[in-house]
């Protein structure tokens, strides 16, 4: 039973490492998406540079705390969880995009789960 739920840990620990990686080096080449068509034009106006300039800083942070999930999986975990769901506020409040951002509140509750379940294997292995 306990491999079992290691497994599951692993594939949760590597979804949440991995993606935000592979998102957030994709802001910077536009191959999966055109990323800042995701920006509200409220928003646009509020940015002191480009949108792409934005989307790139984006990028960054997502790759960071891809790489965080990896090394330190819970706090890792909670960082992405508060992300998305941060995400999908900004695109419920601007209105559009409420598939995404219900996609991104599910993410949002599973990285939260693979930080408790994090928390629950570490104590049980300490």
């Amino acid at each position: 039973m306990k491999s079992e739920i290691t497994k599951l840990h692993q594939i949760l620990k590597f979804t949440f490492g991995l993606v935000p990686i592979a998102a957030g080096a994709d802001k910077f080449l536009n191959i999966l998406a055109q990323w800042d068509a995701y920006l509200s034009p409220g928003m646009v106006d509020m940015l002191p540079f480009s949108p792409s300039t934005f989307m790139m800083i984006v990028g960054v942070i997502e790759i960071v705390a891809g790489i965080i999930v990896l090394t330190k999986t819970e706090i890792g975990a909670y960082i992405v969880s508060a992300w998305l769901l941060l995400i999908a506020l900004t695109l419920i409040f601007s209105g559009q995009n409420l598939d995404v951002a219900v996609r991104d509140i599910v993410m949002s509750i599973t990285a939260f789960v693979l930080a408790k379940l994090t928390n629950v294997l570490n104590r049980t292995e300490g």
